[in-house]
């Protein structure tokens, strides 16, 4: 079966935002003017298709990222719509990691808010380029200079204004594009379908005018000819100016920004437009690179054609190699998700980089070393599935059959493996106790855990080491909550929660030094490991270190491996209650061996000695996760909420009350935004709290941001691993 469309003209895209921005009614109306679904669902009724869980359904937000496929302009646009709350930030961690572009949605009122910031940086660090879409231009008290002045101050970014709305608030009734000079106006009849193109309000024009030519200045500096037509006063084109644009999305240098209301139908098709016009194809952006994880099994023969052609990719620096979009290249994709399905084992989805992959075709898991076979290539909507024969370059499919293969795995041609960079998921910040009801639901639940496991990254299971609880750790209380109620409703397993308890982390303070020995003799044989160490602290969230100062003397050198992976073992169990411990460095400084009764075994033992020991002298203390807190709240609430935040412990950063310049907005209560870091701990039924003393009207979202020491009159005593 050959391609339906070119790999030009596939766009690999996802929608993501603060939460309650309004991506998944966006992604509603792009399925219905794509023509993918012919009536348009409402997040609040629970009809959206994009949220097809029951837990999305219910509670009204995002939890799973969903995929789907849908046309415009002949143009394949394959969608990911993901969640907007930080619990299930490994939904947009994951999806950001295999997509090509990214639409970044804000709303007019909010601006950029606190997970705004997380998404926005997510996608630099994976290098997607964004378009900008100001949603929700409709709402009273929406800004839209405001928010691009947001996106200069808090994001660091360059948008560019490619349209200015036609009033704001209430009085929205349009865009006008700045590349067209047109005014759009859209049909309310037919749900948006229709929109007229007119001419620009006089009133608007002079706005439009300066908005054009900081357009033109800003194209003007990313293109030598279109600098020199702007300066000696030429007029530039629109295919200049569009694929000017265009370039300097894909470098990163400007963000289009464009305006509208999905919820009222109005400015999606031209977000759609855009989306074609300056976000990338899979051959826009640079071939994928990876490493070559076993050369000496790579034959003479391939490696000699890898070599001699740019198609099968280009071996770089220390066993670099990259693939090329090219449908004729060695295979490889990344499987960024795993899923249950009540059919068959489990869904793997998989990005396609390179090569072809056909239905029953046996594919190379690069971490596991084992070949698996692809029993069904399924392209998803939602929870939906169509069944193809084969996936391409670029693609992003979800493949059955795979029932060894994980999140972040590779999967590969197994004649020319290649081994592309995994996922990097956040440590979980909370963790209850969990055991069966009855001793009969032991199995059920030991096996639903292990799927839930594999589906998400951030959810741990683990066993407390004094109590034998069984402990599951998360992002939040609402991870957890989802998570829990997916076991009752989705797997038929009944358990007993406790309540809900901190993740602390262990850490010391000053400089300490101890020896390690494990040495043992008998009449059969002897065991000798000894290792003298030194233990330092290090900055918050520098995580581990290891620097080995001996020389062959004193421990030879195959030992030192092993040394340094047993300290990393050692970082798992603190010294003051048996938390993980952070941002310690380890100096190797000394020691010795016996050339006959020496192991990797005894110097093991030895240095989580040495490592107990110095961890112990080293004046050890715990760590608490520290919460960004952003919370919206009536004017008249706002002290009783600041009086409140500073009995948790809390450190006020901000409080702004929002510009109630409009008369529209002036005659309604003024909303005070609150942002603040707050202890975890102190943060347990605050949803409850905030309803009680802003009489249900005010919203909050929480968000990780880093450990900060606990004060010794509140810390936690000897308790049993896992408790708060």
């Amino acid at each position: 079966m050959a391609r339906e469309y070119s790999i030009e003209n596939v766009r690999n895209i996802g929608i993501a935002a603060h939460i309650d921005a309004g991506k998944t009614t966006t992604t509603e109306r792009i399925l219905f003017y794509t023509g993918k679904k012919h009536k348009i669902g409402a997040v609040d009724d629970g009809t959206a298709e994009m949220d097809w869980m029951v837990q999305e359904r219910e509670r009204g937000v995002t939890i799973t990222a969903a995929a789907t496929t849908c046309f415009w302009r002949d143009h394949a646009i394959h969608l990911i719509d993901t969640p907007g709350h930080v619990d299930f930030t490994v939904e947009v961690e994951r999806s950001l990691r295999v997509l090509d572009g990214a639409i970044a949605l804000f709303c007019a009122v909010g601006g950029v808010e606190p997970q705004s910031e997380t998404v926005w940086h997510q996608a630099d660090r994976y290098g997607v380029p964004r378009i900008v879409f100001v949603n929700k231009m409709d709402r009273v008290g929406a800004n839209y200079a405001r928010v691009l002045e947001m996106m200069k101050a808090q994001l660091g970014a360059n948008p560019l204004p490619l349209q200015l709305p036609i009033g704001e608030g209430t009085d929205f009734a349009g865009v006008i594009d700045l590349i067209t000079q047109k005014a759009m106006h859209w049909d309310t009849a037919d749900q948006g379908q229709t929109y007229s193109e007119l001419e620009i309000p006089s009133e608007f024009q002079d706005e439009v005018d300066q908005a054009r030519e900081t357009l033109f200045e800003s194209v003007a500096v990313e293109d030598e000819v279109l600098l020199e037509k702007y300066l000696s006063g030429e007029e530039i084109t629109h295919d200049e100016l569009v694929a000017t644009v265009r370039t300097a999305t894909l470098s990163g240098t400007l963000v289009p920004v464009l305006c509208g209301s999905s919820l009222k139908n109005q400015g999606v098709q031209p977000l759609l437009d855009a989306v074609i016009d300056f976000l990338p194809s899979p051959v826009d952006v640079p071939s994928i690179e990876g490493t070559v994880p076993h050369p000496t099994a790579i034959s003479t023969r391939a490696k000699r054609k890898r070599d001699a052609t740019s198609q099968e990719g280009e071996a770089g620096e220390e066993g670099k190699i990259t693939r090329p979009a090219d449908d004729t290249a060695p295979f490889s994709a990344l499987a960024f998700k795993v899923a249950t399905h009540p059919t068959v084992d489990k869904l793997v989805y998989c990005r396609v980089y390179s090569g072809t992959l056909r239905r029953g075709e046996a594919i190379y898991n690069v971490r596991s070393e084992k070949r698996e076979r692809v029993n069904r290539i399924l392209q998803m909507h939602a929870n939906k599935e169509a069944v193809s024969d084969a996936a391409y370059a670029g693609d992003i499919v979800a493949l059955v059959g795979l029932k060894e293969t994980k999140t972040g795995d590779t999967v590969a041609d197994a004649k020319e493996p290649i081994l592309l960079e995994s996922i990097t998921f956040p440590d979980p910040v909370i963790s209850i106790a969990i055991e069966p009801e009855r001793a009969s639901d032991a199995d059920a639940l030991e096996e639903t855990l292990e799927k839930l496991m594999d589906e998400d990254p951030t959810f741990t299971v683990g066993i407390d080491k004094e109590t034998g609880q069984r402990i599951i750790s998360g992002m939040g209380e609402l991870h957890l909550e989802i998570l829990t109620d997916r076991m009752v409703r989705e797997f038929g397993v009944n358990a007993r929660v406790s309540k809900l308890q901190v993740a602390y982390r262990e850490t010391i303070s000053t400089v300490a030094e101890a020896r390690g020995t494990h040495i043992h003799k008998t009449d059969e044989e002897g065991i000798y490991g000894d290792v003298l160490l030194t233990v330092e602290p290090l900055e918050r969230d520098e995580g581990f270190q290891f620097e080995d100062n001996t020389d062959e003397t004193q421990i030879p050198r195959q030992y030192i491996p092993f040394i340094e992976k047993a300290l990393e073992g050692a970082m798992g169990t603190g010294p003051r209650i048996g938390y993980p411990m952070q941002d310690v460095k380890v100096t190797l400084t000394g020691g010795s061996y016996h050339p006959t009764d020496s192991s990797e075994v005894a110097f093991e033992a030895a240095a989580a000695l040495a490592f107990e020991n110095a961890v112990r002298k080293a004046n050890p203390f715990l760590l608490e996760p520290i919460m960004r807190i952003h919370i919206t709240v009536p004017d008249e609430h706002v002290g009783k909420v600041i009086g409140d935040l500073n009995a948790r412990r809390a450190q006020i950063n901000e409080s702004t009350t929002q510009d109630a310049s409009d008369t529209a907005r002036a005659s309604q209560s003024t909303q005070s935004v609150v942002d603040a870091f707050v202890p975890l701990s102190e943060t347990f039924q605050y949803t409850t709290r905030l309803r009680s003393m802003t009489q249900g009207r005010g919203a909050f979202t929480l968000e990780f941001s880093h450990y900060e020491v606990v004060p010794e009159s509140l810390a936690p005593g000897a308790n049993p691993i896992g408790s708060a």
